[in-house]
């Protein structure tokens, strides 16, 4: 193993089953601290920003792009990772990540950031210049996981996405009538997301090198910035070699499937 793989650990049946009911996954120490800080160092330079003037941290929130230098794609690819893409997906039916973004850099501001809304990542028909026009299906087209990337600590007052707790079950529910065609992100979001708006709410803190390995249609929401310090998250997907399958003659199922299977009554 390499210097980085010291932390390597393969997620638990614990942590499946976790997946399958709340829609994610937390994990610690998923890749090196010394990373995130290398990453940092360039996040901050693209910003325009200075870490140590906090009069030039002028907006709420700076959304900088897809990143492919070293860190991030060291960042992205350490064996626990690996290891538990494989088990959330299915070994070989995953990307692995050669970039990763988007990162939208939230800074502590009395600003609405305008963001701030209840919604799920959309995954095909991103051409359309309409982002509330891409879509989803009940079969997760384009899009193997939602992953929450922490680049720097994140305690409650720093933004930290909020989560709905098994959400990802009634998006399921309301997409399966909808078939292979999938609903847009305007038809999901078209009642403000009632049907998750019970559920208990999560927040995705940790330390810098802490990931969460979310369901792909798990609710979640960006908040304002009441903290001191910047937050540096990345939100990649985690692309697809092949569609996933709800109906399996082996009945193999990986958690995914498995996931979404619960939510239909099939399993």
């Amino acid at each position: 193993m390499t210097a980085h793989d010291n932390s390597f650990r393969a997620l638990g049946d614990a942590d499946i089953e976790k997946f399958i009911s709340d829609g994610f996954v937390r994990i610690d120490h998923a890749f090196p601290h010394e990373l995130a800080d290398e990453a940092r160092a360039i996040l901050w330079r693209d910003t325009g920003c200075d870490p140590d003037d906090p009069t030039t941290w002028s907006r709420p929130v700076i959304r900088l792009g897809m990143y492919g230098q070293p860190p991030f794609v060291a960042a992205a690819n350490t064996a626990v990772l690996r290891d538990a893409f494989d088990r959330l997906v299915g070994r070989g039916r995953w990307s692995p990540c050669g970039m990763l973004g988007t990162f939208p850099v939230r800074f502590p501001s009395p600003t609405d950031p305008g963001d701030a809304g209840w919604h799920v990542d959309a995954s095909f028909g991103l051409a359309n210049p309409d982002f509330m026009a891409w879509r989803t299906n009940i079969a997760s087209k384009g899009r193997a996981l939602l992953m929450l990337f922490l680049f720097s600590d994140v305690g409650e007052d720093d933004a930290p996405t909020r989560i709905r707790v098994g959400s990802h079950l009634a998006i399921a529910q309301q997409l399966a009538p909808a078939g292979e065609a999938g609903l847009s992100l305007g038809e999901l979001a078209a009642d403000g997301f009632a049907g998750s708006a019970h559920l208990p709410e999560a927040l995705a803190v940790g330390a810098a090198g802490t990931v969460y390995l979310c369901h792909p249609f798990l609710v979640h929401s960006a908040q304002p910035h009441r903290g001191a310090r910047p937050r540096f998250l990345a939100q990649p997907p985690l692309l697809p070699r092949e569609p996933f399958q709800l109906e399996r003659a082996d009945g193999d199922y990986v958690p995914v499937e498995a996931a979404i299977r619960r939510a239909l009554g099939r399993g």
